[in-house]
Order: structure tokens, then C-alpha cells, then sequence
């Protein structure tokens, strides 16, 4: 298959900014939709080429092209189903697949960019002060915490979560990147955090019983990953109100008021 034989009523999977088309060759065609701009699209090019580059288990992009009028990255296929989809189908299986998170996000953190990406830091600045629901006393607050944490130049996904991992029965692949940063790994475990928490405590999941495996599977994760990364505990609880705060900016409605109880309001 190719750009002149590809159809587009027949995609593989629909999403919000983009569909994904069976390519040739080992390769599938992330196609955008029109009003997501190509200096979007060479961004995600960037940060994709630099993850992989980092020595993470990602996708390679092969190439940027257009496909009857719209732009479109090339991506190498990866095989298997969202941990999420195996989560809910499996919910027994909870610290299995919470234990293989955490290993997952220490194998991440290990790993440092060899290109220039955006900084963690001024990524969050950004997001706290575009964050409306935070009173100006609590933003100032925020971004005094955030100021008194330590830097640091790893990896991190900045939207980690079951959704964005990819297995098969041997192997697993972190997808989706475009939060990716250079920064702190424990400012990312607790942007895991508070999205797992998140959902359970709000109608993103609205199954009672599910909320139950989520809340578990937050906590075994979150033990898991400082078994076997030790250390760092209590400086990752004082990264929790930040990231909730910051997550304010995202405007997603039904957090809202968690978010604000979270971030100290």
C-alpha cells in the first residue's frame, strides 16, 4: 500500500488529531487531520526521532508525507494490544501488569536525550500558569514548590499511563510522546500518578469495582518502581500538588475540582 492506493475510509484506527492507515513494508501511516498544523506534525517528527534515538522502545518515524491533501508521519508497525484494553479485560491480573509498568517507567528514566527537547521545568511553568482554576495565591505557591525541586536531564514520557504501552507475549513498546521532556523521573511518576488517580476518582472510570483495581494498581506501581528505583519518596509527594496543577491546564472537566483539592485548593 501506498500514498496513491491508500483508502481513507478504511483506517486501521480513529483518532482525535489523526487516523492510522495500513502502509507498506513494516510501516503504518499516522494521517493528521487538516487542522492540526504541520509545525505540530514536525514536532512530533523531532521528539519521536529523539526518543528513539535516547535507546527507548518506541516506534522509529521513517518519513513525513502527504496523502490526498493531508500530512502524515510514517511509522515503523509495532504489533500487540494497549495494556489498558488488557487491564480491563483482565482485571486479576493487576499487579502483573502494575509491576510491568514501573519496570517499564525505571528502564525509561535510565535513559537520557542526546538531542534537544523541550525542558521538563519550563514545560510545567508553562502549564501552572495557564492553569485558570488555581487562585493566583495557589499558583504562586505552585511555582515556588516547583522552584525548589531539583532538575535533571532523563527521560520522561509526561503522559505515561497503561493506554501508552503496547504488548504483545514478548514484548512491550511505549507509544505516544509528544509530552515528552527532558527532566526530573520523579516529577513523572507523579504525573502517573495523579492521572491514575484521577480516573478513578472521577467518571473517566465509572465501573465502582473498577475504580477499586485502578486505585490498587496505582499502588502497587508506585511501590514497584521505588523497589527497584529506591530513594526519592518523599520528594515525590511534594511533586504530586504540582502535577495536579499543572494538569488543571489540560481543562478537562470532569478533574476539575479533584485536581484543584489535589494541587492544595
Amino acid at each position: 500500500m501506498n500514498a496513491n492506493s491508500i483508502s481513507l475510509d478504511q483506517p486501521l484506527a480513529r483518532g482525535r488529531t489523526a487516523d492510522v492507515f495500513d502502509w507498506e513494508n513494516g510501516y503504518i501511516l499516522k494521517l493528521f487531520h487538516n487542522w492540526f498544523s504541520l509545525e505540530n506534525i514536525e514536532y512530533e517528527m523531532k521528539i519521536a526521532r529523539a526518543v528513539h534515538a535516547s535507546g527507548v522502545k518506541t516506534p522509529a518515524v521513517k518519513e513525513l508525507v502527504m496523502v490526498q491533501g493531508r500530512n502524515g508521519l510514517v511509522y515503523e508497525r509495532v504489533r500487540g494490544e494497549s495494556m489498558l484494553t488488557l487491564f480491563q479485560r483482565n482485571p486479576w491480573k493487576v499487579f502483573g501488569y502494575a509491576r510491568m509498568l514501573a519496570h517499564l517507567h525505571v528502564q525509561m528514566h535510565a535513559c537520557s536525550f542526546t538531542t534537544d527537547v523541550p525542558k521538563q521545568r519550563a514545560r510545567l511553568q508553562r502549564k501552572l500558569r495557564d492553569a485558570d482554576a488555581l487562585s493566583v495565591l495557589l499558583k504562586t505557591a505552585l511555582l515556588k514548590s516547583l522552584e525548589s525541586l531539583p532538575d535533571a536531564d532523563n527521560v520522561c514520557h509526561g503522559d505515561f499511563h497503561p493506554a501508552n504501552v503496547l504488548l504483545t507475549e514478548t514484548e512491550s513498546t511505549v507509544i505516544d510522546w509528544i509530552d515528552a521532556s527532558s527532566g526530573n523521573p520523579l516529577a513523572d511518576v507523579a504525573r502517573t500518578s495523579v492521572i491514575l488517580l484521577g480516573a478513578a476518582a472521577s467518571s473517566q472510570v465509572s465501573n465502582p469495582l473498577l475504580k477499586i483495581f485502578v486505585r490498587t494498581f496505582h499502588a502497587a506501581y508506585v511501590r514497584e518502581y521505588f523497589r527497584r528505583k529506591p530513594g526519592g519518596y518523599d520528594e515525590y509527594r511534594r511533586w504530586l500538588p504540582i502535577m495536579a496543577g499543572a494538569r488543571l491546564s489540560e481543562n478537562i472537566t470532569e478533574l476539575e475540582s479533584w485536581l484543584v483539592k489535589q494541587a492544595g485548593g
